[in-house]
C-alpha cells in the first residue's frame, strides 16, 4: 500500500485547488482588464479552433492540401502568441497557466484515496531450470547492449536466441517444457511475450518478462524497469510471483490489447514495419472519413451495443481514464475485466474533443468479461499486441482472471498510484467538509 495525505490534509488540498483557480481568474481580470480578458479568451479560442481544424484537414487529406493544413496548424499558435506579446499580455498567460497547473495538481492530490492496494505478491522458490527466449533484434539490439544472454547463463538459465522471423516461438517454448523447464521467459517485444505467456499459463509455469522490446507496455504495467532490462533477471534469484490476467481474442492470447478498425488496418499494411509514419499518414484519410475499412459492430457483454466506431481497443484490464489511445498504462493487471474503448470521429469537433476527454458520443468506455466484434467482412484485421492478424468474424474477446504466474524482482520500480479524475463536485464536497 502507498500512504497518501490524511483526511485533514486532503481537505486543505481541495481548498487550495479552489483558491488557486480563483487566483488564476483574478490574475487575468486584474492584469488584463475585463475587456482585454474577453478579447484574450476570444483570440485563444479562435487560435485553438483554427489549429484543431487544420490538424483534422492534415489527417484527412493528401498532397498539397495536407501540407498547407500543417503550415496553418503551426502558424495559429504562433500568431496568438504574437498578438499577446503586442498587447503585453504574455506574463498574464504564463501566470494563468502556472496557477491552473497548480490547481490541477492540488485537486488530484486531494481526491486520491487514502491508500492504493498493490497486487498480491507470493513467495516462491527460485526456478531450477529456467528457459529464456531472447530476440537479439528486439528493441534495437538490447540483448547484446545489456549483455542479457551471458548474464542469464551465469544465473543458470538456458537461453534460446531467435535467429529469424520464421521460428515458431510457441513450439520452442513447448519443447522447453517437455525438456523439463520450470520457468519460461522472454526478452523481446510484447507480441513474443504473449505467445510464450500462453504456453506458461497452459502448463501452470511461472513466466519471466525481460524488458528488451521497443515499447515494453507489459513490463511497464508490471512495474518493471524499462531502462535497464538486466534488472529483470534479478527475479531468477530474488523474486516474487504475481497472478495476472490474460486476454484472449479468438484462440490467441494477448497481454496488452487487441485493436480493431483504423489502427488494425494500418498495422496490416505490408510496408508498415519499414515506414510506420508514412503508411499511417497515407491510410488515415480514408479510415477517418469512412471510405476504407470494415464497418464494425461491437457487442459488450449482454447489454451494450456500439455501432460503426472507427477504432476499437479491447485491453487486458482497462487503461487509465486519461488515455484514449491505449498508449498510456494500466494500474492493475488482476482486475478480471477487459477494458473496452470505442472511438467515433466524425469531424474536426470530434477530433478536438478527443484532446479533452471526448465529446458525448465520441468515446465509449466500459469494462466487460466478454466482447464480440462483428462486421460484414468475412475476415477482420486485428492488431494483437502490435502483431497483424486476420481473424474470421465475429471475433470474440474474453479474459482469463489470474491465469498467468509472473515472476518479478522483489525490488523493482513498481506501479505508481493512479491519478484520479478531476471531479469538481467531489472536490467541492471535500473542501466544504469539516471532518
Amino acid at each position: 500500500m502507498v500512504e497518501l495525505p490524511a483526511p485533514a490534509g486532503r481537505r486543505w488540498l481541495a481548498r487550495l485547488a479552489f483558491l488557486t483557480a480563483a487566483a488564476a481568474v483574478v490574475l487575468v481580470l486584474a492584469g488584463a482588464g475585463v475587456r482585454a480578458s474577453i478579447g484574450l479568451l476570444l483570440v485563444a479560442a479562435a487560435g485553438m479552433l483554427v489549429m484543431l481544424t487544420s490538424v483534422w484537414w492534415f489527417l484527412t487529406h493528401r498532397g498539397v492540401l495536407r501540407w498547407v493544413a500543417a503550415a496553418v496548424a503551426v502558424a495559429a499558435p504562433v500568431t496568438v502568441t504574437i498578438v499577446y506579446a503586442v498587447a503585453s499580455l504574455i506574463w498574464v498567460v504564463v501566470g494563468f497557466a502556472l496557477l491552473w497547473a497548480g490547481m490541477v495538481v492540488a485537486g488530484r492530490a486531494a481526491l486520491r484515496h487514502s491508500h492504493h492496494d498493490r497486487p498480491a505478491e507470493f513467495d516462491a522458490p527460485p526456478p531450477a531450470r529456467p528457459f529464456l527466449i531472447m530476440n537479439p533484434k528486439s528493441g534495437g539490439g538490447k540483448v547484446a547492449r545489456f549483455d542479457l544472454e551471458q548474464r542469464a547463463r551465469k544465473l543458470g538459465a538456458e537461453v534460446y536466441l531467435l535467429d529469424g522471423p520464421d521460428v515458431d516461438v510457441a513450439e520452442v517454448a513447448r519443447q522447453a517444457v517437455r525438456d523439463g523447464a520450470d520457468l519460461l521467459g522472454v526478452a523481446g517485444g510484447d507480441g513474443t511475450q504473449a505467445l510464450v505467456a500462453a504456453i506458461a499459463a497452459e502448463h501452470g509455469l511461472p513466466f519471466l518478462v525481460i524488458s528488451a522490446g521497443t515499447r515494453n507496455h507489459f513490463a511497464l504495467d508490471l512495474g518493471l524497469d524499462r531502462e535497464d532490462p538486466a534488472t529483470c533477471l534479478d527475479a531468477l534469484e530474488d523474486g516474487v510471483e504475481l497472478r495476472v490476467d490474460l486476454g484472449r481474442v479468438g484462440d490467441r492470447v494477448f497481454v496488452n490489447n487487441a485493436s480493431f478498425g483504423a489502427y488494425a488496418t494500418i498495422v496490416q499494411s505490408p510496408a508498415y514495419r519499414d515506414d510506420k509514419a508514412g503508411v499511417t499518414l497515407d491510410l488515415l484519410p480514408d479510415l477517418l472519413t469512412g471510405h476504407r475499412g470494415p464497418v464494425l459492430r461491437v457487442q459488450v457483454g449482454d447489454e451494450l451495443a456500439v455501432m460503426g466506431p472507427q477504432a476499437v481497443l479491447v485491453s487486458n484490464n482497462p487503461y487509465g481514464l486519461d488515455d484514449v489511445a491505449g498508449l498510456g498504462r494500466r494500474y492493475r493487471l488482476d482486475g478480471g475485466d477487459l477494458g473496452v474503448l470505442a472511438v467515433h470521429v466524425r469531424g474536426a469537433a470530434d477530433a478536438a474533443g478527443l484532446l479533452f476527454g471526448g465529446r458525448p458520443g465520441t468515446i465509449t468506455r466500459t469494462t466487460a468479461r466478454h466482447v464480440s466484434i462483428d462486421s460484414d467482412a468475412a475476415l477482420l484485421p486485428v492488431g494483437v499486441d502490435g502483431e497483424a492478424l486476420l481473424l474470421p468474424t465475429p471475433v470474440r474477446c474474453s479474459i482469463s482472471p489470474g491465469a498467468l504466474r509472473v515472476r518479478v524482482p522483489r525490488h523493482r520500480p513498481g506501479v505508481p498510484v493512479p491519478l484520479p479524475e478531476l471531479d469538481w463536485s467531489r472536490l467541492r464536497q471535500l473542501a466544504l467538509s469539516r471532518r
